[in-house]
């Protein structure tokens, strides 16, 4: 069962920061009524020197390419919204937390696409625990292959983070819930594997590391990527390739990759069996020193920590 969300003191919109209570829409939005908003969802820890946010740079640039691709792009600069970020944590005296970005069309027209609807900015954040439960990152979670498929590319341009996308990943959400899953993992139009329900998924098979291509079906996940890079760092060979659906009962190892879910294993999808059905050993390994990395305990050359008081 989803927790609720926290309330907190204050919110910060199109440059000043307002009570929690404040940031409010009216029902008619353009955003309310056709989903017309984009997204973050960027995770801060609890490090030796303080809140820090895990690659918040690169979460804003894909949070403004979003905004392109659907039109809205605020005219705050993206550095404006990297220090609203920083302030929302720092105002709600948060530690490890959740920090929400938002671009949006408000309250104006009433079509489908709306210009004259003003585009609003707003940042929250909340306290914010493992997404599916501390034991997971260890034990692992029961998935299985939705009914609900990925959208063709060139239907939604699934490399912007929008709201109305994520109509698709509740359905594959609330399917694998009511079947007995944790979560459930989606294929793309040909059948082939495409991603989670707000997740990328990677593969282990004979050592080596294997993620679905970025197809046009799947988000191009800020995690994802840190995973690649540390996988280099460590010399564990990886593969971007098509993955069929049978390959994930043939894994030796498998895992999901997110904001929310971090680095978090599959013990069995469909009811089989993953590999020995615990966490595998790269799978440890790679979480091990993401974990380290994004807690301020180990610092990998990259830059990857804003510190919010820094």
């Amino acid at each position: 069962m989803a927790a609720p969300i926290p309330p907190t003191t204050s919110i910060w919109k199109d440059g000043e920061l307002i009570p929690w209570a404040d940031a409010t829409l009216h029902l008619l939005s353009t955003a309310v009524q056709f989903g017309a908003s984009v997204f973050e969802g960027i995770r801060c820890y609890d490090t030796p020197k303080g809140p820090a946010i895990f690659r918040l740079p690169e979460h804003i640039r894909r949070l403004y390419d979003s905004a392109t691709i659907y039109r809205m792009r605020p005219e705050h600069a993206p550095e404006t919204i990297i220090e609203a970020c920083k302030a929302v944590v720092r105002d709600n005296e948060l530690g490890s937390c959740y920090v929400r970005p938002m671009i949006l069309r408000g309250f104006a027209g009433a079509g489908l696409y709306a210009p004259i609807s003003p585009i609003e900015s707003y940042v929250a954040a909340w306290p914010w625990g493992a997404y599916l439960g501390e034991e997971a990152l260890e034990h692992g979670v029961d998935a299985c292959v939705s009914s609900w498929t990925r959208p063709a590319p060139n239907t939604f341009p699934v490399a912007a983070k929008a709201a109305g996308h994520y109509n698709s990943s509740s359905l594959i959400k609330a399917q694998a819930v009511a079947d007995g899953y944790a979560e459930g993992i989606a294929l793309g139009p040909d059948g082939r594997v495409s991603e989670g329900s707000g997740q990328n998924l990677f593969l282990v098979r004979d050592g080596v590391l294997i993620t679905p291509f970025l197809d046009g079906t799947s988000l191009q996940g800020v995690t994802r990527n840190a995973i690649l890079s540390i996988a280099e760092d460590l010399g564990i060979p990886t593969r971007e390739q098509h993955v069929p659906r049978e390959s994930l009962y043939t894994a030796d190892e498998l895992f999901f990759t997110g904001t929310a879910s971090e680095v978090t294993p599959i013990r069995s999808v469909d009811r089989i069996q993953v590999g020995a059905g615990r966490r595998g050993p790269v799978t440890e390994r790679l979480q091990t020193t993401f974990l380290r990395i994004v807690r301020g305990e180990e610092d990998n050359g990259r830059g990857w920590l804003t510190y919010v008081d820094g």
